[in-house]
């Protein structure tokens, strides 16, 4: 560890893909964990969530990246960009991916010129290639099958990418334009027209048992529309409240007060009684 300069306080992050060997994330993380001085110190990312974990800018002082022993990790543009982002102004990123000896057509694997440009144009300053090492035949398969693995998705985008450009064939069933709904269909219906055939029977409408056409409803609203415009009117609308809120011409001048809408009636007695 001292040659990534980790000591205690520091934040560090490290980033691991599916060719990183567990026992060995394990053993790095407790390591770092020990010279950081705290597990809060360490997050572990790994790399295809690198981009969704929407760490803030400027987060960590230290960023390894493909270190694991055995991992054959190999980095994005975008995953770069992200590491730049994340990383504090001077604080430092340690990356290791298996790199070509020479350009090769339409390969994954970028060469050690390749590497340095693409961290370069990441805005990742001070770029330095620290050490060379050939790869160990576990490493050369786990970077192959990496590769084969890149290569089967990217020829599922190919046939979906297909399937898009082949939806204009003639084979393919469209909607006929006359089938789509007009204006007039998208109108909303009066509320009548909805209602069942058994409700409003006759002269006199009358909602049948358990209406659930909204008849029911529209009667109950008619009725309560009708009590309130048999009531007197008021200018100052408290005559319910009683007649310390009443006006002097208040037509419920001398009656106890009652329930809005509610009709009051006063008995023989109490109309001789005043």
């Amino acid at each position: 560890m001292a040659e990534f300069g980790v000591s205690a306080g520091q934040l560090v992050a490290v980033i691991w893909d599916k060719s990183a060997p567990v026992e060995a994330l394990k053993d790095l993380v407790d390591k770092l964990q020990g010279l950081t001085g705290s597990e809060d110190r360490v997050s572990v990312e790994n790399i295809t969530q690198l981009l969704q974990s929407a760490h803030k800018e400027s987060s960590f002082d230290i960023i390894l990246s493909g270190l694991i022993p055995g991992s054959t990790t190999l980095h994005s543009p975008e995953v770069l960009a992200e590491m730049a982002q994340i990383l504090w102004p001077d604080g430092c990123l340690f990356l290791k991916e298996p790199v070509e000896t020479a350009v090769a057509d339409n390969s994954k694997v970028k060469t050690a010129s390749q590497l340095c440009s693409a961290l370069t144009l990441s805005v990742l300053v001070e770029v330095k290639e620290l050490q060379r090492d050939p790869l160990s035949p576990e490493e050369m398969q786990s970077a192959q099958e990496h590769l084969e693995q890149s290569a089967v998705c990217s020829d599922h985008r190919q046939k979906a990418q297909l399937l898009t450009n082949d939806m204009g064939d003639d084979s393919v069933d469209l909607i006929d334009s006359g089938e789509l709904p007009d204006p007039e269909d998208l109108k909303k219906p009066d509320s009548a027209s909805l209602w069942s055939a058994s409700c409003g029977e006759g002269k006199k409408r009358k909602a049948c048992k358990n209406c659930t056409c909204g008849l029911a409803e529209e009667l109950e609203k008619e009725k309560s529309e009708a009590q309130k415009s048999s009531q007197p009117k008021s200018a100052c609308g408290n005559c319910y409240l009683g007649d310390a809120f009443r006006c002097a011409g208040c037509p419920y001048l001398w009656m106890p007060a009652f329930k809005p809408g509610e009709k009051v009636l006063l008995s023989n007695s109490n109309l001789h009684d005043a």
